[in-house]
């Protein structure tokens, strides 16, 4: 991880800022349109089902259902935050993260291709793993730690990562692996929620998409549903906007609006949130009822290596596991100022024990802690009273 986030890519896309301008400069900046007077920095969601057509439809807005002006916005912020400076790619938003995941998966892929997918990856990928297979597309999975995902690439049109994996926290080397699947014929998409553009940025990795669900950290206040991809192939994202249109998944001008109201402090954000994740985890190394703590941005975490050339912060979820279910209940139970909750990236801290849906290979007590804005003492403090409180 570079002791800057200020040297990865250059200029903002956004006219009068500074070329190479700083991560919180670009988040404030992005996607603004140029200034009117006595018109609003940010313009209003515009909801319109249609737009005034007259003659030919040549112009930009026509239905509701294939461009909006506010969606518009939102698309030039992500891209510049994900790919500064590079007008070649495309960003296009979806109604939520799963929306923008199977735009890539299904616009891509054909009966008879093979698709390798992580087998540790987020819980809703086997779903997907169950349709892609109805279609008659071959489905593989390899864990994400060690590029294990290598081994099974040959013949493969698509590789998916996701980096760092969720719940477990494992990181891949994605430059070796999008070297690996093109010297191989196969396209490269990563899933980038846990560690957004500010913590990653695939596309200069190497790969050929970057999906991720807004709703997480992007956005942060839990209050938005939103999925983006980001490509710099004009026929791959031609192929998933066209997806995007035949589905209908598409965000609703509110939603994008806030999204991109949200993006302003995502810097502010994730600077505290990951400062904080890696104070608490600190603290829970030294609990000796904890196991399997998980954070890439501790020295002596297994992914630590390859996720500090990689990664320019190291996310806001904290991985561990407590001696039993019913310890990690009590715990949880305990807490008072984490929410039960299950999803990650909110400025209010949240956990769950992951074991209670089902489907995530981890043990009883393990908990996914995402951490939030709060001060760094009192939320340390709080988990430390809980698995005090939450002792046999």
């Amino acid at each position: 991880m570079s002791d800057s986030a200020t040297n990865y890519g250059a200029g903002t896309g956004v006219e009068g800022s500074p070329h190479g301008a700083g991560d919180g400069t670009r988040a404030v900046r992005a996607g603004l349109p140029e200034p009117v007077k006595h018109e609003p920095t940010l313009p209003g969601p515009v909801f319109a089902a249609h737009f005034h057509l007259p003659g030919e439809p040549t112009g930009p807005y026509t239905y509701g259902r294939d461009e909006n002006p506010t969606w518009t916005h939102l698309e030039r912020a992500i891209r510049e935050l994900e790919a500064p400076g590079q007008d070649d790619v495309e960003t296009l938003v979806f109604a939520s993260g799963m929306a923008a995941i199977s735009s890539v998966l299904f616009s891509q892929l054909r009966a008879g291709d093979v698709a390798v997918l992580p087998d540790d990856g987020y819980q809703a990928l086997p779903l997907v793993r169950d349709q892609l297979e109805a279609y008659g597309i071959e489905v593989r999975t390899a864990p994400t730690g060690g590029d294990a995902q290598l081994d099974v690439l040959d013949g493969a049109k698509l590789l998916w990562i996701e980096t760092p994996s969720n719940p477990g926290l494992d990181v891949c080397d994605v430059r070796r692996l999008a070297e690996a699947a093109h010297a191989r014929g196969a396209l490269v998409a990563v899933d980038n929620t846990l560690a957004t553009p500010l913590g990653q940025r695939p596309l200069a990795l190497g790969a050929d998409f970057s999906v991720a669900s807004g709703t997480k950290q992007l956005t942060g206040h839990g209050d938005v549903l939103l999925g983006y991809v980001a490509g710099r192939d004009a026929g791959a994202m031609t192929a998933v906007r066209r997806w995007r249109k035949i589905v209908g998944a598409i965000p609703g001008p509110m939603e994008a609006w806030l999204a991109h109201r949200s993006i302003a402090t995502l810097q502010l954000r994730v600077d505290r949130q990951n400062a904080t994740a890696l104070k608490v985890a600190e603290a829970l190394r030294a609990r000796p009822e904890v196991t399997g703590l998980r954070y890439p941005g501790l020295p002596d975490d297994p992914s630590h290596k390859i996720a500090s050339q990689q990664m320019l912060r190291y996310g806001c979820v904290v991985s561990f596991t407590l001696p039993t279910r019913a310890r990690a209940d009590r715990f949880l139970d305990a807490l008072r100022l984490v929410e039960g909750a299950t999803s990650f990236g909110g400025v209010r801290s949240t956990a769950e024990r992951r074991g209670r849906w089902g489907g995530d290979a981890v043990p009883e007590g393990f908990v996914r802690l995402s951490v939030g804005a709060e001060d760094p003492a009192d939320l340390v403090a709080d988990l430390l009273r809980a698995l005090e409180e939450s002792a046999d």
